[in-house]
């Protein structure tokens, strides 16, 4: 018995100060029109091309969020999975899931909501639910070729 603690002591002190990351991936289907205001159609049209379309087009959107920092000994968790997935169907699912990015969406009054400007929204809105010691990455994915990801620098 006293054999049996001393190697899970041992195990225990192998596991201190080291770093994992773990992900959850979700995805979410949303339309949004490119283009800026204060510009003309054409202006839109010659630096937007089709993602200028008055009438919007959609995208189903991948989301991989990754959490980085280190092993909790209580729990063997970095973080919950279970409490990461909830807050990404709070704040991104339910916000943004079968809805039109521009008019649905308030963060994107004034902000076009490129795949660039999506990802930091998103990264904003993650990263203030989550510990400010823990490390976050977002990878959004417009199309299966086409995907940005912020780390919050």
């Amino acid at each position: 018995m006293e054999e049996e603690q001393v190697i899970l002591v041992n195990e225990l002190d192998q596991q201190i100060g080291l770093i994992v990351t773990i992900s959850r991936k979700a995805h979410f289907n949303a339309a949004h029109r490119l283009y800026r205001k204060d510009w003309t159609f054409e202006q839109n049209d010659a630096v937007f091309g089709k993602c200028n379309n008055p009438n919007f087009h959609g995208h189903n959107y991948e989301l991989i969020v990754s959490v980085t920092g280190e092993i909790n000994q209580e729990t063997g968790f970095v973080m919950d999975v279970k409490f990461l997935a909830d807050i990404i169907k709070v704040e991104v699912e339910d916000q943004f899931d079968h809805k039109n990015l521009n008019l649905d969406v308030p963060e994107f009054q004034d902000l076009n909501p490129t795949a660039e400007n999506i990802v930091v929204v998103i990264w904003n809105k993650i990263r203030k639910k989550i510990k400010s010691e823990l490390d976050l990455e977002v990878v959004l994915y417009e199309t299966p070729r086409n995907f940005v990801t912020y780390k919050g620098e």
